[in-house]
């Protein structure tokens, strides 16, 4: 129980491949669905157009993130394609203390990291439509090098073989129908 009385929040993780369109979902269920909280991780990575600085990600350099592990301040991280990420613990302790349902958008590594600890998450796996989708979106974001593309594919087949790992799989073939069922889930 939190200190408040009431029942604590329950905790949901969003995660699948690298252009499946978690941040386009994520950003439908913040439109629609406010009383949803989702968590922003903190990220090594540059800013991509259109991406807000603190909604989007906390964008930070290298050793301020190894300032944040080194005082176990992320419930998790991982290092992607040589950029890393984290969810920072406090925010997510506080909205869970609190009662509110929390969302948390993060890689496989980091979902497997988050199911260890707090088991009781639950993880939810968007796949997308088709491979032949999937490369199509990477390959037409035009804001990763080539290399960073081959990189993201090779990792996307890989997160696509975990997906049994997962209790639920959604299919992003429309956005606002799976921001619906997700915050069906959640809440």
């Amino acid at each position: 129980m939190s200190s408040a009385g009431q029942s604590p929040g329950r905790l949901t993780v969003l995660s699948g491949p690298s252009g499946v369109g978690k941040g386009t979902v994520i950003e439908a269920v913040r439109r629609k669905y406010p009383d949803i909280w989702v968590s922003v991780s903190v990220t090594t990575r540059s800013a991509r157009a259109g991406e807000i600085p603190g909604q989007t990600y906390h964008f930070i350099d290298g050793l301020d993130f190894d300032d944040l592990i080194a005082r176990g301040e992320l419930l998790e991280w991982a290092d992607y394609t040589g950029r890393r990420y984290g969810t920072p613990r406090v925010p997510v302790e506080q909205m869970l203390a609190s009662g509110r349902p929390a969302l948390l958008e993060i890689d496989l590594d980091g979902a497997r990291q988050i199911r260890h600890e707090l088991r009781k998450t639950q993880l939810v796996f968007l796949a997308p439509p088709s491979w032949d989708e999937l490369v199509r979106r990477l390959t037409g974001r035009g804001s990763d090098s080539a290399e960073q593309v081959s990189a993201r594919l090779a990792k996307a087949r890989e997160e696509m073989d975990a997906a049994p790992e997962f209790d639920v799989v959604l299919v992003n073939d429309d956005v606002d129908r799976v921001a619906k069922a997700l915050a069906k889930l959640i809440r």
